[in-house]
């Protein structure tokens, strides 16, 4: 990933490394899709098309060494976290250079040397493993703080609230961030909760919860710099509510039938690239550096994309190595 950077952009460079990801985040994407609809790319994958704000501000706010669990919308998490292009699209393309060596595809990929202890196709599961990182951290000394991410629709598995009723009694430093982008599948979250206010829930649980516009990096990125903060130094979790829009469908080739007339155009207004490419133009920064900026990370995208499909496939022969029980 080329991150920015010229001398007269600096009093900007924080927002432009912001926006840099989110373009390699939202052309990832699209190059998946592009690969998926020719069949290069099988099974089903989840997209996060609109939602690259909290990817590329929740990682500005953590240290190197802090672990990400995601759900299964978790490219963007893993891009951020800095996981090669190359070796995320190998891998959804079952190539032996991906990050899994081709056995973890869309929703089941890790890449520990970054941060990124996985995806996970099992709703609300990853709460509980970044209890358990959390709780080995503060065993060792090591003040990391985990960051565990789940859907609105996760908001009412069990497994969720067990996990932050543990983080909570245990003062562990876990931050939980709810990616409310207002669906749960393919039903409105409005339809399936009493209070939609998701935040409001940690309260029961004695942590701070707060709501933020998960579509303004720089709000995402203060925010989880402070209960980061918190947490690293012994105030415990929080429940993060971060309130964003998929550009996309639930999954790849979802018709979004459900959707009513007219959302997807309002939600393109307040798509997070656009705004912030908007708000540094505002500011100052010279059109040729934005055009830069993008036309770099297309490139990035194209030979990453070049290079995982002239890789060889996984040889089937090795499907039995790494495996535990």
């Amino acid at each position: 990933m080329s991150l920015v950077a010229t001398s007269g952009d600096a009093p900007f460079a924080r927002e432009l490394a912001a926006l840099d990801t989110m373009l390699h985040i939202r052309l990832l994407e699209e190059k998946i899709t592009e690969l998926r609809k020719a069949q290069s790319i099988q099974g089903s994958i989840h997209l996060c098309i609109g939602q690259e704000a909290i990817y590329a501000g929740s990682c500005q706010a953590l240290r190197a060494d802090d672990p990400v669990f995601s759900t299964y919308r978790g490219h963007g998490w893993a891009l951020a976290r800095g996981v090669p292009a190359q070796g995320i699209l190998a891998e959804l393309l079952g190539r032996e250079s991906g990050v899994c060596r081709g056995r973890g595809g869309s929703a089941m990929f890790s890449a520990a040397d970054h941060g990124f202890y996985g995806e996970n196709s099992i709703v609300g599961a990853g709460a509980p493993i970044a209890c358990g990182a959390a709780l080995a951290s503060v065993l060792r000394g090591e003040e990391r703080v985990a960051l565990t991410a789940f859907g609105d629709g996760a908001m009412n598995q069990g497994a969720i609230h067990e996990a932050m009723n543990f983080a909570a009694y245990r003062d562990l430093p876990v931050l939980f961030i709810c990616e409310n982008n207002t669906y749960a599948e393919l039903t409105p979250v409005a339809e399936t909760v009493r209070d939609a206010e998701l935040h409001k829930r940690a309260a029961a649980y004695g942590m701070p919860g707060e709501r933020v516009d998960g579509n303004d990096v720089a709000a995402v990125r203060d925010c989880v710099a402070h209960h980061a903060a918190r947490a690293r130094g012994g105030q415990g979790p929080a429940l993060i509510e971060m309130m964003t829009q998929r550009l996309v469908g639930h999954y790849y080739g979802d018709l979004q039938g459900y959707r009513p007339r007219g959302e997807l155009a309002e939600a393109r207004q307040r798509e997070p690239i656009a705004r912030l490419r908007q708000r540094l133009a505002a500011d100052g920064v010279a059109a040729d550096t934005l055009a830069a900026l993008e036309a770099a990370a297309a490139a990035d995208i194209a030979r990453a994309a070049e290079a995982a499909l002239a890789a060889p496939l996984a040889d089937p022969a090795t499907v039995m190595e790494h495996l535990y029980a």
